[in-house]
């Protein structure tokens, strides 16, 4: 299930919409979900998402990385230009955004080694002591200019990386030549997956909190199974693929305590840990 908003392109009628706090819509694999026919769902029972090894972004974090990077991709790109589709125009524009952020760096790293000779000066000068041989700091020397850019070199940058994915010739070997590939990020051990389930009343149903826990690029769905204080103990409630779960069924008449817990699944097998178990008094 999802979450649905006014304005958002949902069609009034739909059979698998619920209108409420909150509204959602059922997805194939939920229970309820009444196929459509004529729409992309009516012959499926089970939503997969694809499963990937999860990478890091591909825009490098720290400056002298990203500088690093803008000159990989420059230097590399010639050579790939014709089969990326990019124009002169566009390597032109990314070289000069290169160039100009490696300048800045540049520049950054002079101001701030002048910055702690000047420091050391004023402490000596206010505290005493035996000045160096050379005496007080001079003036420092920049590299040379180079002519600037607009701001948003990042931004730049990605959407044209973006560009390049988006092209039938790009490969992750190719990538890796350009420098846009991100790292592929280690797959943490199956015994750390475990939800984390949480309960509460809306409109008269009762609302399951759930999440990835940080792993959804190596998690396919959640499994979760309610007990309903009925004496028949644990059965499953749903396969669900997307985040939060609204327990449709109606509540009973006295008061009764629901029990749930959810293990997640890849395909068509359990890993990780069960949750632990939360209860919610309903009913009365």
């Amino acid at each position: 299930m999802k979450p649905v908003y006014w304005n958002d392109g949902t069609v009034w009628g739909d059979p698998n919409v619920y209108w409420g706090s909150p509204s959602y819509r059922l997805e194939p694999g939920d229970p309820g979900y009444v196929p459509v026919p004529g729409s992309d769902t009516f012959t499926q029972t089970t939503k997969k998402k694809k499963n990937t090894m999860p990478k890091q972004d591909y825009i490098a974090k720290g400056d002298a990385a990203f500088s690093a990077q803008l000159t990989q991709y420059r230097t590399a790109i010639p050579s790939y230009a014709t089969l990326l589709n990019v124009s002169a125009a566009q390597m032109a524009a990314q070289a000069a955004d290169a160039e100009y952020f490696a300048y800045i760096l540049a520049c950054q790293q002079v101001a701030q080694g002048e910055a702690q000779q000047w420091t050391g000066w004023k402490d000596l000068e206010r505290g005493g002591g035996t000045p160096p041989v050379g005496g007080a700091p001079v003036a420092p020397v920049f590299p040379t200019a180079v002519t600037a850019v607009p701001p948003g070199i990042e931004v730049r940058f990605r959407a044209l990386v973006q560009l390049n994915k988006a092209q039938p010739g790009y490969n992750a070997t190719l990538g890796q030549a350009l420098g846009t590939e991100g790292a592929v990020m280690a797959v943490p051990a199956a015994v750390s997956f475990q939800p984390v389930l949480k309960l509460e009343l809306v409109g008269g149903q009762v609302f399951i909190h759930w999440g990835w826990q940080g792993h959804s690029g190596s998690l396919d769905m959640l499994e979760l199974q309610v007990d309903r204080g009925d004496g028949k103990g644990y059965n499953l409630l749903t396969y669900d693929t997307t985040p939060n779960y609204t327990d449709t069924t109606p509540l009973p008449a006295t008061a009764a305590k629901w029990k749930y817990k959810g293990i997640y699944r890849v395909a068509d097998a359990r890993t990780g840990q069960w949750s632990d178990e939360v209860s919610i008094t309903v009913g009365g």
